[in-house]
């Protein structure tokens, strides 16, 4: 990995993380390249959603079937509305679900790159309850495409050793350490559809089911048939 950028987040104070987030991470980003870095859930790939070239380099990283789609990330709920229809979710629904590793799937809006997930008009939109990705999306103000650090079929990394595999293929790898959680944590954010006003439908359980259930029966969604 001579050209990856490795940066073990542990051996730096916390001014010197927010500087290789600023000076090192975003800037790869920018450029259209593709990082490794910590989330609330486990370790993700992340590029500039709005670059095509970024995204279909993401694709073959991971060696992922175009045709399913991944995630954008932003750094508060409230830029979601930038990039989704927000007006099927009530705003205290939506910031009882986030920040947190829950995935809300709304209608994409037309400031959304139209060759990220082409085939479909939903979008997965996630704001991890983890400083440091939000920061990263906050430098480069704009969304990132998000997914788990691992090739197509593998399990999802809580460590970096778990995803050698791709080191050499990214630009900059941002190393938390291990991702401290439960058994359930590989299972990644849980992914809910609140497309449709005044309803939910799970599409993924994920490792905030239960809590995410509780709040979407709390505020009296019904589930859509699947």
């Amino acid at each position: 990995m001579a050209s990856t950028r490795l940066i073990r987040l542990s051996t730096l104070s916390s001014a010197e993380v927010a500087k290789a987030v600023e000076l090192v991470a975003a800037p790869a980003v920018m450029n259209g390249k593709i990082v490794a870095v910590p989330t609330d859930t486990i370790y993700g790939l992340a590029c500039l959603a709005q670059s095509t070239t970024a995204v279909r380099a993401l694709y073959d990283i991971k060696g992922r079937d175009l045709a399913k789609p991944v995630a954008i990330c932003v750094s508060d709920v409230r830029d979601i509305a930038a990039y989704a229809n927000t007006m099927s979710v009530p705003s205290v629904l939506m910031n009882a679900l986030l920040p947190g590793p829950v995935t809300v799937v709304l209608e994409r809006s037309a400031a959304l790159n139209p060759e990220l997930n082409a085939q479909t008009n939903l979008i997965g939109v996630r704001v991890p309850d983890h400083p440091l990705i939000r920061q990263l999306v906050g430098c480069c103000a704009q969304p990132l495409a998000l997914t788990s650090a691992n090739r197509s079929s593998e399990q999802s990394p809580v460590v970096i050793d778990e995803f050698k595999g791709l080191w050499d293929e990214l630009e900059c790898i941002l190393d938390g350490g291990t991702i401290t959680g439960t058994a359930e944590q590989r299972k990644g954010s849980t992914v809910v559809d609140l497309s449709v006003a005044g309803h939910y439908r799970i599409i993924r359980e994920g490792v905030r089911y239960a809590d995410t259930l509780a709040i979407l029966l709390e505020h009296n969604l019904v589930e859509l048939p699947s």
